[in-house]
């Protein structure tokens, strides 16, 4: 979820020309970035619940360069230049995307043996992805995952629903995606409707076998230290956890502090590797 109180104000320098490609059904924008290194798995990056290409702004080509793997970054459908989206959330929508435009974007794009790199709703849909029985994902860079509904993480998400209506949130915002109010309300709305309430991934989270490092800041708004408990208690079978914890970032660490979180992405990769 982007933070609404500050979202990026000038598009970023992805590193790499936007393309577009057909998959399940829907034109999806996507930068690919070619490896500098050989051997190297792919990285593919899944955004926020307000994200697009162009609000991970440098950092995906930041993160190409520390590690030497190709990168892709791609914007779901209904988000910043693809095509709209034609229905409306359910509370499914992570395991939609995790489980059928995810495998047939892999296929597509030749993505084997990824490390994926989720944001927020998009680390969520990393840890579903890497769940599926025989999955062959490297591993998993989960930044401020969210695995269940808490009240602090709803309240701040009513919080932004008044930035949108009563600043210039949705101006901002416009920027990146062309239908925006799609965006925020489908995000808004099913995230505060009575039946997300119940809303986990904790048994998605049994069957993942690969190296596990997740990512939190200190004054994150959305995610907290409970969200990253359930990975640890219920990924028993991922073949490693580490816990990086930022001090001075709030939901996007990736924004607050790119370096750190880059080198730490690199050494990630490195460990794979090894």
């Amino acid at each position: 979820m982007t933070d609404p109180n500050h979202p990026p104000s000038t598009p970023p320098d992805a590193g790499s020309a936007t393309r577009f490609i057909e998959v399940h059904g829907h034109r999806l924008e996507y930068v690919d970035i070619a490896a500098t290194r050989a051997r190297r798995p792919p990285l593919l990056f899944l955004h926020e619940g307000l994200g697009s290409v162009a609000l991970w702004r440098d950092f995906p080509a930041r993160v190409a360069a520390a590690s030497g793997s190709r990168v892709v970054v791609y914007s779901r459908y209904g988000f910043g230049r693809s095509s709209p989206r034609r229905a409306p959330y359910t509370p499914r929508f992570m395991h939609e995307e995790a489980l059928e435009i995810l495998p047939a974007l892999r296929g597509e794009l030749t993505l084997e043996w990824p490390v994926l790199v989720g944001h927020s709703t998009g680390a969520s849909m990393a840890l579903i992805h890497a769940g599926i029985p025989g999955s062959d994902v490297a591993g998993l860079v989960t930044i401020a995952p969210l695995t269940f509904v808490e009240a602090s993480n709803l309240a701040s998400i009513r919080q932004a629903r008044t930035l949108y209506e009563t600043t210039d949130l949705r101006n901002k915002l416009a920027r990146y995606h062309d239908d925006v109010d799609a965006v925020f309300w489908g995000w808004n709305d099913i995230w505060l409707a009575d039946g997300f309430a119940v809303w986990s991934i904790a048994e998605d989270l049994t069957g993942i076998r690969c190296a596990i490092l997740a990512i939190l800041g200190e004054h994150d708004e959305y995610s907290t230290r409970a969200q990253i408990d359930v990975i640890e208690r219920g990924a028993v079978s991922a073949a490693s956890f580490q816990l990086l914890e930022l001090h001075g970032c709030g939901h996007a660490p990736h924004r607050d502090q790119p370096e750190i979180v880059a080198a730490a992405i690199a050494r990630f990769v490195d460990a794979i590797q090894s």
